[in-house]
């Protein structure tokens, strides 16, 4: 079974780290966080790779070059600029013959069992599956009574929405929802929901996306303390 790693974005919120390293690049604990994600599906048994590299895919390549990590991994141009669901369509040669593959970010971390996450798709039979999970507010709340009297305090906690995890199962079918051009959390995925062909697989655990220098930060002290991805 194959894993799709959408690698190729610009990290535009990173500030200066974004313009000089690819995001999926940054690294936690000496290792890039694209590092962690493959060795986290390789333990679930998922070890066949494909990167969709863009912006400074050469680095990427170079790097799983210089230091193979000992899975099999195509690395992919799929333009400088491609929304994601175009980079997807352009990898489509890379994934005949598979009745269904995993899709993520190349820069997000979870403690998601990949094997049950699967398994819940296989059980389903739609052509998608979107992991779920609860998002921590970018800001502190207040909790403010009838009177208008505050009445606490809370600390950026996380919410009961549900977001967007950023790791996926789809079959082949996929690519009929797909364009060139297309963004792939936008038109496609409005499609599936309109067709009753995308379940939601809900995660509970631990979920984090490195979107900006402030999350590398945190990233690398969450190691420090004991990763809860890391099951290799």
């Amino acid at each position: 079974m194959k894993t799709v790693i959408l690698c190729g974005g610009r990290g535009t919120r990173l500030g200066e780290h974004g313009r000089s390293v690819p995001k999926a690049l940054i690294k936690i604990g000496g290792k890039p966080i694209l590092w962690h994600l493959i060795r986290t599906y390789s333990h679930y048994g998922v070890d066949d790779f494909v990167l969709c590299l863009g912006f400074l895919g050469d680095e990427i390549r170079a790097y799983f070059q210089q230091d193979p990590i000992g899975q099999k991994i195509e690395f992919v141009d799929t333009g400088q600029d491609t929304n994601t669901g175009g980079r997807l369509k352009r990898v489509k040669e890379y994934l005949s013959g598979e009745d269904l593959f995993c899709v993520t970010y190349g820069d997000g971390l979870a403690d998601l069992d990949v094997n049950d996450l699967v398994h819940f798709h296989r059980s389903h039979g739609k052509i998608a599956t979107v992991t779920a999970v609860h998002p921590y507010s970018n800001f502190g709340l207040m909790d403010i009574g009838d009177d208008n009297s505050v009445l606490r305090f809370r600390e950026k906690p996380l919410l009961k929405e549900w977001i967007n995890g950023g790791f996926f199962v789809f079959d082949n079918r996929i690519f009929d929802h797909l364009d060139d051009d297309s963004v792939l959390e936008r038109e496609p995925f409005e499609s599936l929901c309109e067709k009753g062909e995308m379940i939601a697989y809900r995660h509970d655990g631990f979920w984090k996306c490195m979107d900006t220098f402030k999350d590398s930060l945190e990233f690398e002290k969450i190691w420090m303390e004991g990763a809860p991805w890391k099951v290799w």
